[in-house]
């Protein structure tokens, strides 16, 4: 069998190649940082990197390492169970108290990854009887978890609150409903309209859920995320989230909110009762990053000058770039192939993006996807730009 079968996949990988939608993997040789290694043909070459979700620049960050190899110590590697058997140690309920303490919510419940926070949400949660009204340029993770679940579905255009609205007027027909949307949506950098999102989920009687992941430490006066955006912390039911963008770049999710939702996840998200508990060592590092984010405003700060500064530079070179309120920069190029060919040649001058095209975005919409990070100084994101904007001009995007 699998001699016919090898042929298809054959015949699908050569196409996605002659498609121009073939993805390589580049190997990093150092820890994730504003300034990295990767192996090449004649050797290992610097660059800068561009292209990681090192939002806050922790994730080589001294005291989140200090802080793992002492928890490692002191409560072993791993937890070798699921949490409900014997995998939850008193590092755990730290950590879970530390994330609803930063979001201002009553409960967290800890994933292996976001992923799987969004995966196993809405099946314990929701029947056939009631409805999700989701936006239509959420993560795949939140698409995933809800074809995983019998409720009726709706889809709304992205951050448009009036098609939204009519997809309430919808779902009035169902007993319970929640609106289910990216706090910052990851392909373009824009934050959804979570202000507007609650008035009509108060005046048409819905649950609300934001992923955090793009948002939490990022958005916000103090990197709280949408919610502080907006000024709702706390008033929002559910909110999913990741360990690994802004909050260390390790792995873990999360999902935090009201308490007698987070209780039901525990007694049935099959993705948490089937899956062994994150390291010790990662939610030590965990505990440690919101240790740091409470402490000063620093990092924040930092994160949100550095990307103004790109942003406005890019644009007066000329780029064509969408429209953000986070820390990724959208360099829209229209055409797959080109997309890739910009990355290889950025890579030459030493600097570390990647190309988007589909199915990762839809088709026509290939773009080069910046993401800075706090921890890039002044002339990194000067390099940045002038290698942009040469390679732009060889390629002819910039006239």
């Amino acid at each position: 069998m699998y001699t016919d079968f090898q042929k298809h996949l054959q015949q699908e990988l050569q196409g996605i190649k002659d498609a121009g939608l073939y993805k390589n993997e580049r190997i990093i040789v150092t820890p994730q940082s504003s300034g990295i290694r990767v192996a090449a043909a004649e050797g290992e070459k610097e660059v800068i990197n561009f292209c990681a979700n090192n939002y806050l620049g922790l994730a080589d960050n001294p005291e989140l390492i200090e802080a793992a190899k002492q928890r490692m110590d002191s409560r072993g590697y791993g937890m070798a169970s699921v949490r409900f058997i014997c995998g939850t140690q008193d590092t755990h309920k730290q950590l879970e108290k530390a994330i609803s303490d930063f979001f201002g919510t009553e409960d967290t419940i800890l994933y292996a990854a976001c992923f799987d926070a969004n995966g196993g949400l809405f099946e314990p949660l929701l029947t056939d009887e009631d409805a999700i009204i989701s936006d239509a340029l959420n993560h795949a993770s939140i698409i995933d978890g809800v074809r995983l679940c019998k409720a009726v579905r709706y889809r709304y255009k992205n951050g448009d609150v009036a098609d939204l609205e009519e997809q309430l007027k919808k779902a009035q027909a169902q007993r319970f409903r929640i609106i289910a949307t990216d706090g910052v949506f990851s392909m373009d950098g824009n934050v959804c309209p979570l202000d507007k999102i609650y008035e009509l989920a108060k005046k048409y009687n819905a649950l609300v859920m934001v992923d955090e992941s793009h948002s939490a430490g990022v958005v916000g006066k103090t990197g709280h995320g949408v919610t502080e955006l907006y000024n709702l912390r706390g008033q929002i039911e559910v909110i999913t989230g990741t360990l690994g963008k802004a909050f260390g770049g390790s792995v873990g999710g999360f999902t935090t909110g009201r308490k007698e939702i987070i209780d039901m996840l525990r007694q049935r998200s099959r993705p948490y009762l089937f899956s062994n508990s994150i390291p010790p060592m990662i939610a030590a590092a965990g505990i440690k990053t919101f240790e740091l984010l409470t402490r000063d405003n620093t990092l924040q700060d930092r994160l949100h000058e550095n990307t103004g500064y790109f942003v406005t530079k890019m644009k007066a070179a000329g780029f064509d770039i969408k429209p953000t309120q986070s820390a990724i920069c959208a360099v829209m190029l229209y055409d797959a192939r080109l997309s890739q060919e910009f990355a290889a040649a950025l890579q030459e001058e030493g600097i570390y993006v990647t190309g988007f095209y589909y199915p990762v975005v839809p088709q026509g919409q290939a773009r080069i996807r910046v993401q800075v990070s706090a921890a890039h100084t002044r002339e990194q994101l000067d390099k940045g730009v002038a290698a942009f904007v040469k390679v732009g001009k060889k390629l002819n995007v910039l006239k």
